[in-house]
């Protein structure tokens, strides 16, 4: 049975004041005796609402420019006391504390300050003190108190005061509580991330927003995404995203991410199946399906140029998951909505994170995100032979394929187009059989192809295998103590070869 209590005596002290002035005016009517801080303080009197000082209660000033207010046995005795506990009554009213039934903080902004590029003197003065331990007192007396941690609260409590006339259930309460103290944590895990920003041995995350998915990977699996969608990207059209549309739109945003000139990108199950890249964007987008058409069945699509009417006509002819585009036509838009399923993004300009974190075994992995991409002057000629203008352009094209590739991995690609690839094999010729067996099969020629490993070739016979398909350049980490088996087999055959010195896994 829920146990509600009459709220008499509120503590409010916040930084951000918008909507607090209908909060402040209820608690008036319901005759809540109220104490404030400085400028929330004054905002009170200017609502024409009696409000006593914090000061006047303390019988000390604010000091050192505002740090220390509330850090005061009148204050946190008036939360923290125990309303059933004998001596908690008998040693307040001997201090002459008065309960406080109702504690209103917003905390100084910090996250934002740091994100705005503030000095960090300013950035040092928005770690709240006063108001994490006013928050964190109320939140563990729940029993006796409610604790509003967020202005994002402030028309909850004023809902609930409405309902209830004042009086808050001890449900609710606790509700408020946890609330409070993932607030708490959330603050204090953004300030340790500051000061810890050099140190990689200790690993903290705090992500308040969720949304919770249809299922996991499978019907059986919960999914929940913590994060915030929304500041990466509108969605303009269809059904709720998945957990794995989120793995593959994740590939599928690190791969474009890649190419400045117009290119289209097909992604099925973490791995392009189709990338073109082509002066117009109709021209990329059937050049991207031709390398596998079959593959790009139920695929997400992505593009880095604005997608026009005349290729939207073409893409609306396959079915598809997802499409990302930096923006569409309105004519484009309204052919692609047609199908009230598929799910339509416009990718935000966003930085994705310099670091990577997944669950293992009982903890968890870091690392730092690939953010190396090859380029000519990148490239070591370790051939008798130099690759040719257009080898050079293909190979930096296949390099970054293979990059976002799951290992082991074999790109094959000519004409800035991916002819096929292999992927997730066991072993590296594995992995090039595959790619050879899938462009022939969609009569992908590879004469005068170009091949990309994500890593080096233990033995000379991939190279033997992609020259007999017609390949005439490589590009791979070398590395191997058999590399100059397949050095010597190019110099032998005509073919060209560069080394990166980078190797790219992707597990």
């Amino acid at each position: 049975m829920s146990s509600l209590k009459k709220i008499k005596t509120a503590l409010i002290s916040v930084y951000n004041k918008n909507n607090l002035a209908p909060l402040i005016k209820r608690l008036n009517k319901l005759n809540i005796n109220i104490y404030s801080t400085g400028g929330t303080q004054k905002f009170i009197e200017d609502l024409g609402v009696k409000v006593t000082s914090v000061e006047s209660l303390t019988t000390y000033p604010s000091i050192l420019g505002g740090r220390v207010k509330t850090l005061h046995p009148k204050i946190f005795g008036g939360i923290l006391s125990r309303r059933s506990n004998e001596n908690d009554k008998k040693e307040i009213n001997n201090y002459e504390i008065p309960e406080i039934d109702l504690v209103i903080v917003d905390l100084y902004p910090f996250k934002e300050t740091v994100a705005n590029g503030a000095k960090e003197e300013d950035i040092i003065e928005k770690i709240d003190i006063g108001g994490i331990s006013l928050i964190r007192a109320a939140a563990k007396n729940y029993k006796d108190v409610l604790t509003i941690s967020s202005r994002n609260q402030y028309n909850i409590l004023l809902d609930l005061l409405n309902k209830n006339n004042g009086e808050i259930s001890i449900e609710e309460r606790k509700i408020f509580a946890r609330q409070a103290f993932n607030i708490s944590s959330d603050y204090d895990t953004a300030i340790f991330k500051y000061f810890n920003n050099d140190n990689p041995n200790v690993f903290k995350e705090s992500i308040s927003n969720s949304t919770t998915l249809r299922y996991g990977e499978n019907p059986h699996q919960q999914g929940i995404f913590f994060g915030e969608f929304d500041k990466m990207f509108d969605k303009l059209n269809g059904k709720e995203i998945s957990y794995n549309n989120l793995l593959d739109i994740d590939a599928a945003v690190r791969l474009i991410n890649e190419f400045d000139e117009t290119t289209f990108v097909i992604m099925k199950h973490n791995n392009a199946c189709g990338v073109a890249s082509r002066t117009k964007l109709v021209e990329a987008w059937k050049e991207a399906l031709s390398g596998d058409p079959v593959s790009a069945f139920g695929g997400i699509l992505i593009t880095n140029k604005k997608l026009d009417t005349e290729t939207a006509i073409e893409i609306n002819k396959l079915f598809f998951e997802v499409i990302i585009a930096p923006d569409f036509e309105k004519e484009a838009f309204e052919i692609l909505r047609q199908n009230k399923k598929r799910i339509i993004l416009i990718q935000k300009e966003f930085n994705l994170p310099k670091n990577q974190f997944r669950s293992l075994l009982n903890g968890v992995i870091t690392q730092n995100s690939d953010l190396k991409t090859e380029k000519e002057n990148d490239f070591k000629v370790i051939t008798k032979h130099t690759p040719s203008n257009n080898n050079i352009n293909d190979l930096i094209f296949a390099n970054k394929i293979v990059k976002h590739s799951k290992s082991n991995s074999i790109v094959l690609a000519k004409n800035k187009k991916l002819l096929a690839s292999g992927v997730g094999q066991t072993s590296r010729v594995d992995a090039l059989k595959q790619a050879i067996e899938k462009a022939n099969s969609f009569d992908n020629n590879l004469d005068g192809g170009v091949m990309a490993s994500d890593a080096f070739f233990p033995f000379g016979d991939s190279v033997e295998i992609a020259h007999n398909a017609g390949i005439t350049s490589v590009v791979q980490p070398g590395g191997s103590i058999r590399d100059k088996e397949s050095i010597d087999f190019c110099n032998n055959n005509n073919m060209s070869m560069v080394f990166t010195g980078i190797r790219h896994f992707k597990h």
